[in-house]
């Protein structure tokens, strides 16, 4: 396995005149050249009233959109073709349908080209009508229900705001500082992929106290860790695995065994709350990370569930109870 097992990308909103360039650099490309949609199809009377998003890669060049009409529709769906089949298309999906939710939607549809029937069928679509034809290409009408979200506890943590942009960095205090936000904001879930739950980050006093009001905020809320290396990680005393110890409930570890997951470069942090942390090499103290990115929290949550099922628990830890 790579880097490339998450490509970095993101996603966020666009702005209809503002994007206008970036969206052109996406939708002609795929529906005018590859697939001969006449020009003065492609953009219509709606687009300026249309919630918009995009995806764009580490140099922020447009890679892939999507837009929201007023008439409740999921459309103008591209991903351009070097970037296909790394995700693009189901996090640009996925964040329409979440601001198709918290817009209010009860329902919203969409006219799907035939040969991706299937791929709006894994998130829940279901089929209605008689197909037809669109720009000489057939369509299926499509719908998904959207059944309102459940009200928030009292306990749980704050609601969630806008989304905001990826921030970089380059220096060790300024992963553990967003490290720290990102473990204090989570509910009840987090999840960290590491190479041996690195001293200079998960050891300092400030990420473990972090840890520590997770564990002990009242949520139930769960850590789970995977380590790639758990026999470096203790080589000297950890206080991470100290305080694990004292709240074993919180905390569970994994190490990975299959090859290809020893051998990925890169470690993140990700919550259930939309905050992420990424390092495209473990070894260094460089990344991105955003307190609310949820497209690419998802990303991350999901690419780690994916490992965390093919893991084994860390039986080098179980002299500590964990």
């Amino acid at each position: 396995m790579n880097t490339l097992d998450i490509p970095d990308f993101r996603v966020e909103p666009a702005d209809y005149t503002a994007d206008i360039d970036d969206l052109r650099a996406i939708r002609e490309p795929v529906f005018v050249v590859e697939q001969n949609v006449p020009i003065e199809m492609e953009w219509d009377e709606l687009d300026p009233l249309c919630h918009h998003v995009i995806a764009r890669d580490s140099e922020h060049r447009p890679i892939g959109t999507g837009r929201l009409t007023p008439e409740h529709k999921i459309g103008r769906m591209a991903v351009l073709r070097e970037w296909r089949g790394k995700g693009v298309g189901d996090a640009l999906l996925q964040a329409l349908i979440e601001q198709a939710r918290d817009l209010g939607w009860s329902e919203v549809s969409l006219n799907a080209q035939v040969d991706a029937i299937g791929f709006y069928a894994k998130f829940g679509f279901v089929e209605y009508d008689a197909r037809f034809e669109e720009a000489g290409i057939q369509h299926q009408a499509m719908k998904l229900a959207l059944p309102p979200r459940e009200p928030l506890q009292r306990h749980t943590a704050a609601a969630r705001g806008p989304s905001q942009k990826a921030i970089e960095f380059d220096h060790v205090d300024a992963a553990i500082e967003a490290t720290c936000r990102v473990i204090v904001e989570a509910r009840r879930g987090l999840v960290a992929y590491t190479r041996d739950l690195e001293h200079a980050l998960y050891a300092q006093p400030a990420v473990v106290d972090a840890f520590k009001q997770f564990a002990v905020s009242g949520r139930g809320g769960v850590a789970r860790i995977l380590v790639q290396d758990p026999v470096l990680a203790q080589r000297q005393p950890h206080p991470l695995l100290a305080l694990a110890q004292r709240l074993p409930t919180a905390f569970q570890f994994r190490t990975p065994v299959d090859p290809e997951d020893l051998q990925y470069a890169s470690v993140y942090l990700a919550s259930d709350h939309d905050g992420y942390l990424f390092r495209l090499l473990g070894s260094r103290f460089e990344g991105d990370w955003s307190p609310a990115l949820p497209a690419r929290s998802r990303q991350l949550n999901e690419h780690f569930g994916r490992v965390w099922e093919r893991c084994r628990p860390c039986t080098e830890f179980r002299a500590l109870g964990l």
